[in-house]
């Protein structure tokens, strides 16, 4: 027996189910905006279930509500990504939760889940984590293509759910463009408590070698959409110049060993999946400028908590950091001498005036701003009570 979408529960809150697929034990950004709106969710009185893909079935409590994870299939390449599939087995599961609200964060392999809210009365949101039309003009040159199968795919998503929310507006383009009516913009936010400029710690920078040269920091899945060679041809292009920068590389994926080998006899640290998340603020907050070359990153949650502490970021013009970043950091071309240059401009801030303005850049985004917003997607907040950048 599957419940309506609309009466609610003991004590008024209301039973919201996640679902998310390619999500792994040493995912970054979206695993975090996961956790943290559930939290927020689950601080608002609702019942939060979190359905994700993993090599078994285990069930756990925590601070963002229930967490199940139900067998994935793993995907080729990505490095541990797993999707769930076995659609049957879903349904079921679905049935025995009795979702009030449904939240969808993949919109190919799970978007069948939309048609089945509908048919149960459920209310839907899928969250677009990502911008199709780049994830498919990065598969090759053929632009006009790309567009039309991403268009199709788009309007489809539209349509399964009562609600797309976009973390940004560069995200949200690809939508706006086909006049997408349930389209809502709800920027993620970043934890300013943990993230901080009192992090800064001169004892891990001599660990990693900076003595009085720059500390760059790039913190991001080495995999090929993230374009992580980047950095290391930006460090041996600072090298070139003059400049006694060194490197550390916060993050795996299947580039890792491509990547070292890249960087051999340059100061390059790589440092694997770092869990431990006050050594991350550490790092982050350390870092003389962190690159974020990422070409269809839709809100870069690394970024941003690297403007918490106090960092300025050097982004791919081409992605949505530069509405993230603002003046905090320096938006620039795909090409390593102009990263080069990016990373100077900014040296050439005094550091007191370059930290200041990325902190304060980063209190513009707060979680309890975004978990309001989301909630409003969720149509379990008035629209006057919208977070801050909930817009339409």
């Amino acid at each position: 027996m599957v419940s309506g979408g609309g009466g609610g529960r003991v004590g008024g809150g209301m039973r919201i189910v996640r679902l998310a697929n390619f999500v792994a034990p040493r995912s970054g950004g979206l695993r975090t905006a996961l956790r943290e709106l559930g939290a927020g969710y689950a601080a608002a009185g609702h019942e939060v279930t979190l359905v994700v893909p993993g090599p078994e079935r285990r069930e756990e409590h925590t601070a963002q509500g229930r967490v199940i994870t139900v067998p994935g299939v793993p995907v080729p390449f990505t490095g541990g990504y797993r999707v769930i599939l076995a659609r049957r087995s879903l349904r079921r599961l679905l049935a025995e939760l009795e979702p009030d609200r449904l939240e969808v964060s993949d919109r190919t392999t799970l978007r069948w889940t939309g048609a089945w809210a509908r048919r149960h009365g459920i209310r839907t949101v899928m969250v677009s984590h990502e911008s199709l039309a780049g994830l498919l003009d990065l598969a090759g040159p053929l632009r006009a293509p790309s567009r039309w199968a991403a268009d199709r795919l788009n309007r489809a998503t539209a349509a399964s759910y009562d609600t797309v929310v976009c973390t940004t507006e560069w995200a949200a383009a690809e939508f706006r463009r086909l006049h997408v009516r349930n389209l809502v913009r709800v920027p993620l936010g970043v934890d300013l408590a943990h993230f901080t400029p009192g992090r800064y710690d001169p004892t891990l920078r001599a660990e990693l070698g900076a003595g009085d040269g720059p500390l760059l920091v790039q913190c991001s899945r080495l995999s090929p959409e993230k374009h992580p060679d980047r950095s290391v041809r930006v460090l041996g292009e600072l090298r070139r110049r003059g400049v006694p920068a060194v490197l550390a590389v916060a993050g795996d994926g299947p580039m890792r060993r491509s990547l070292e080998a890249r960087a051999a006899g340059l100061p390059a640290r790589f440092l694997g999946y770092v869990a431990d998340r006050d050594l991350l603020a550490r790092l982050l907050a350390s870092a003389d400028v962190v690159i974020a070359p990422g070409p269809v990153e839709t809100f870069g949650l690394a970024a941003l908590e690297a403007l918490a502490g106090g960092t300025p970021v050097v982004v791919n013009r081409a992605s949505a950091l530069p509405e993230v970043v603002g003046e905090a950091g320096v938006a620039s071309s795909d090409d390593p001498a102009a990263y080069a240059d990016a990373v100077q401009r900014l040296l050439a801030v005094p550091e007191h005036e370059r930290r200041s303005r990325a902190r304060a850049q980063a209190e513009r985004f707060g979680w309890p701003a975004a978990v309001t917003g989301f909630l409003q997607a969720h149509d379990l907040l008035p629209e006057g009570a919208g977070g801050r950048g909930w817009t339409r």
